[in-house]
């Protein structure tokens, strides 16, 4: 890594907790090998003075850009002066950056991210059953990115009945009969996702039993720390196959270099 300098240029990772997150040991390399004197920060933004800490952000006349994790993705578009058609349609971004005339685009990763990650280690979404548990930012991401992969049947579960809805509303209306809502995994499961915080913290619930999942189902979790979440270890000792988070954000490191304008 070359040393920081005045004239290093600052990106910054925003979420709440933030300690877990995976970016700036893959970014920085990134940036590195770029040629790019730039450096990727986590910035710990409390959910009650977001709009504060982004509003100093973007002040900060050598910040060229900001990644977004829980649970600010929603949120974040409000600070965005454009969206991609994406993020436009999900209402939730994971990556903003600042345009030579001074205004904000922002984009959402996630879900192209996830499904990219699936495939690189063998797992083709393409006609599976799935079951996702979160409607928040990254759950919607990559909702919409699984129905665009083609799979069977998606059912989706959270607790909050105002922010299920509201991916159903968004999701639902040109693919009837392939979304819809369900309190956990149905019996036929293929493939089980966790885009919910649970596991974060070890004294976490599961957000959902995998021993209730077929045999052959695979369990993915998104959360990046632990590696082996508490969801992965219990379907690991069950014997289900199991796919962690890392491969979700390793896939979407050349389209953060795409989108920053990173040279190849």
């Amino acid at each position: 890594m070359p040393p920081i300098s005045g004239r290093t240029r600052l990106f910054a990772v925003l979420g709440d907790p933030v300690a877990q997150v995976k970016a700036p040991a893959l970014v920085n390399p990134l940036f590195a090998a770029s040629g790019v004197d730039a450096v990727l920060v986590p910035v710990h933004a409390p959910a009650g003075r977001l709009d504060e800490v982004v509003r100093g952000l973007k002040a900060t006349a050598n910040l060229d850009g900001l990644l977004v994790t829980v649970p600010h993705k929603l949120a974040m578009c409000a600070h965005a002066d454009e969206l991609s058609p994406v993020a436009a349609l999900l209402g939730s971004t994971n990556a903003l950056r600042r345009e030579p005339d001074g205004r904000w685009y922002g984009d959402n990763f996630d879900g192209t991210g996830f499904v990219r990650g699936l495939a690189a280690q063998g797992h083709d979404p393409a006609g599976r059953r799935v079951a996702l548990a979160g409607a928040g930012g990254a759950g919607l991401a990559i909702a919409a990115a699984l129905l665009a992969a083609g799979v069977a049947r998606l059912t989706v579960s959270d607790p909050d009945r105002g922010r299920l809805d509201a991916l159903l509303a968004r999701l639902g209306t040109d693919r009837p009969g392939r979304v819809g809502a369900a309190p956990g995994p149905p019996p036929d499961t293929g493939l089980a996702v966790n885009a919910t915080p649970l596991g974060l913290d070890p004294a976490d619930p599961l957000p959902f039993d995998p021993a209730l999942l077929p045999p052959d189902a695979l369990v993915a979790d998104i959360i990046m720390t632990p590696a082996e979440t508490p969801l992965l270890r219990a379907a690991a000792a069950l014997g289900r196959p199991t796919h962690p988070g890392v491969h979700m954000l390793t896939e979407q490191l050349p389209l953060y270099r795409e989108f920053f304008r990173l040279p190849g």
